[in-house]
């Protein structure tokens, strides 16, 4: 059960709350929307006054059960202490058996749509980084060869099992990001080249330094057949190096930003 279905399944009076068309500065974009009960909320259309008072009318057509339907027109100033400079239409509609059909298929159809990230290595930075891409709206894999790297992993996370990790590389779908990760450099080599190999790939990453990417380079084209144009789609180190911090969770914030830059801002 996806957590959309899990919410919408324990609250029985329910409003959607959905940003109509948004002009100007605005908190959130035409289509942003959530979920209001008398006692929760599911999702957010930007927070601040704007979500209070349609939170708040919300509540009150559930209360009053009905009218079914609403729209509020929201200029984004000082007069609401929201200071955008934006207009914002937002519709609310009280949740009814159909809508309540047509917001789990619509949400099934928007998670079978996410990119997907697949993490090679369950060692420190791959568990914090699989603790990150948690947070985010992708489908996230760690493929290990060592059964006891996958323990403790977050619920939402995939995990695989494998001795030859590069074959998962060949089955990912297109417009995955592969990050690699393992404890074994050698082992890293192999997953990246097969990774280079899909020219459909939105990121393809290995940890290391200068140092290691030299090795990479020296070893890809000399012995694995790789070409020069191939190698500069490979991010190394990723993260960046501007933030000199090695603790796992830093380069696991750097990575995820990073990773999700390249994946969002070719889906927009």
């Amino acid at each position: 059960m996806t957590i959309v279905a899990s919410f919408l399944s324990t609250h029985p009076d329910l409003a959607l709350v959905e940003v109509r068309s948004a002009v100007g500065s605005t908190p959130r974009e035409a289509g942003a929307w959530m979920l209001v009960s008398p006692t929760a909320i599911f999702g957010t259309i930007g927070g601040g006054q704007l979500e209070f008072m349609a939170i708040d009318r919300a509540r009150e057509m559930i209360a009053a059960a009905g009218p079914t339907t609403d729209l509020l027109d929201i200029p984004l100033g000082p007069e609401i202490g929201q200071c955008c400079g934006g207009r914002t239409e937002i519709d609310i509609v009280l949740v009814d058996a159909e809508l309540r059909a047509a917001i789990t298929k619509r949400t099934e159809r928007e998670e079978a749509m996410q990119p997907h990230v697949l993490l090679f290595g369950g060692g420190h930075v791959g568990h914090a980084l699989a603790a990150a891409l948690a947070l985010m709206p992708v489908h996230v894999t760690i493929v290990e060869t060592r059964a006891d790297a996958l323990d403790g992993m977050p619920e939402k996370i995939a995990t695989k099992l494998t001795p030859v990790p590069e074959e998962t590389v060949r089955d990912a779908p297109a417009g995955s990001a592969f990050v690699v990760l393992t404890h074994d450099h050698a082992l890293d080599f192999l997953i990246v080249a097969e990774a280079l190999k899909r020219s459909d790939a939105a990121y393809v990453g290995m940890i290391g330094s200068r140092t290691k990417r030299a090795t990479f380079k020296s070893w890809y084209l000399k012995e694995a057949g790789g070409s020069e144009a191939d190698l500069e789609r490979l991010v190394c180190p990723i993260g960046g190096s501007a933030v000199k911090d090695k603790r796992p969770a830093i380069i696991a914030a750097m990575a995820t930003a990073e990773i999700s830059a390249t994946l969002f801002s070719a889906a927009s």
